[in-house]
C-alpha cells in the first residue's frame, strides 16, 4: 500500500507540475499590450525590459534615423520568400525571432515606414506562432515620431533570447481551404479596386476569388506628411459595419501582408478571421481554382 501510495503521490505531483507549466505558458502570452499602441504607451514603457520595438523597414532607412532601442527586420528581405511571398519555414521564423530578443514575455511593438502592411504580417505572424502579446504602433515612421520619442542611427544589439512557437491554425488558410469555403464563409479581397475589378494584376489572371468582397487595406490608415496613422476603431467599425459578425471571415490580398492588417482591424472589432497565406500570388497563378473576372463583362 505504501508503493502504491507513494505512485499515486508521484502522478499527482507530475500532473500539478504540468498544469502550472501550461498555465505559465498561457497567462505569458496574455494580450497586455493595445492592439494599435500609442505614442505615449511607448513613452512610459521605453524602459521596460520586456518591450522589443520592431523596424520592418529596409536597412538603409533604418539607419538614417530610427525609434531608440528599436531592432531592424526588413520585411520583403528577412521575412519573405521573393518567389511567393508565403510565411517562411518555423524554424527560420524561430530564429530570427530569438535573434531579435523574442520570447513568450516580450511585448512586441512593430512599425514600417508608413504602408503599415509589412507591421501587420509581423503582427500576424507572431500571433500565429501563438505570441499574441503584439501592437502597431499607431504612427508609422517620420516626422510625428521623430518629435515625440528618442531617434536613433545606431544598429540596437540585442541579447538572444529562446523564442518557443505555439502554432495555431485557426489563425491561416490554404488554397483548398479558401476554395472549400466560397459561399459558406465571408471572403474578403484587402486589395486595391483595380485589381479586383480586374483592371490590374501580379499573377496571370485577372479578377477577385468568387463571392469575395472588396475591403481595401488602405482603408485602414490615413496618409499624412507627418507619417501616416491608424485611423481611430470608431471610425473604422463604420467602415466594416456591413460584415456579418456570426461568419467567419478569409481574408486575402496580393500575397499576405495588406490582408494581415485587415485581420487586426477586424479581430478588435470583434470579427473571427483569418488570412489565406498564398492570397492572389497563389490563386491568379492556378488555373484549376475558379475566378471572377468583372473587367471582361
Amino acid at each position: 500500500m505504501d508503493i502504491l501510495r507513494m505512485q499515486i503521490y508521484k502522478y499527482i505531483g507530475i500532473i500539478s507540475l504540468i498544469v502550472i507549466l501550461q498555465t505559465t505558458t498561457f497567462a505569458s502570452s496574455e494580450k497586455v499590450l493595445p492592439t494599435i499602441v500609442p505614442i505615449d504607451w511607448i513613452k512610459t514603457n521605453l524602459d521596460n525590459p520586456n518591450l522589443v520595438i520592431v523596424d520592418l523597414r529596409e536597412k538603409n532607412e533604418y539607419l538614417k534615423g530610427h525609434l531608440k532601442g528599436s531592432v531592424n527586420m526588413p520585411g520583403l528581405q528577412s521575412l519573405f520568400a521573393k518567389d511567393n511571398w508565403m510565411m517562411p519555414k518555423l524554424d527560420f521564423l524561430k530564429e530570427l525571432f530569438s535573434n531579435a530578443g523574442i520570447d513568450k514575455n516580450s511585448m512586441v511593438v512593430a512599425y514600417d515606414n508608413g504602408d503599415f502592411f509589412w507591421a501587420a504580417r509581423l503582427y500576424w505572424i507572431l500571433e500565429v506562432l501563438g505570441h499574441n502579446n503584439v501592437g502597431l504602433l499607431k504612427y508609422a515612421y517620420g516626422k510625428h515620431l521623430e518629435d515625440n520619442l528618442p531617434i536613433s542611427t545606431e544598429i540596437t544589439v540585442v541579447k538572444r533570447k529562446e523564442f518557443i512557437p505555439r502554432v495555431d491554425n485557426d489563425q491561416i488558410e490554404t488554397k483548398l481551404s479558401t476554395l472549400l469555403s466560397i459561399g459558406k464563409k465571408t471572403i474578403i479581397d484587402g486589395r486595391a479596386k483595380t485589381h479586383y475589378e480586374g483592371k490590374d494584376s501580379i499573377a496571370q489572371r485577372y479578377g477577385h476569388i468568387p463571392t469575395a468582397q472588396n475591403y481595401a487595406c488602405t482603408n485602414n490608415f490615413q496618409v499624412s506628411k507627418d507619417g501616416n496613422y491608424m485611423k481611430g476603431f470608431d471610425e473604422l467599425e463604420k467602415i466594416y459595419k456591413d460584415l456579418p459578425k456570426d461568419k467567419e471571415i478569409i481574408l486575402y490580398c496580393q500575397g499576405g501582408a495588406e490582408s494581415a492588417l485587415n485581420y487586426i482591424v477586424l479581430k478588435k472589432l470583434g470579427f473571427k478571421s483569418s488570412v489565406y497565406d498564398g492570397s492572389w500570388k497563389e490563386w491568379g497563378n492556378d488555373t484549376n481554382v475558379p475566378i471572377v473576372n468583372p473587367s471582361k463583362k
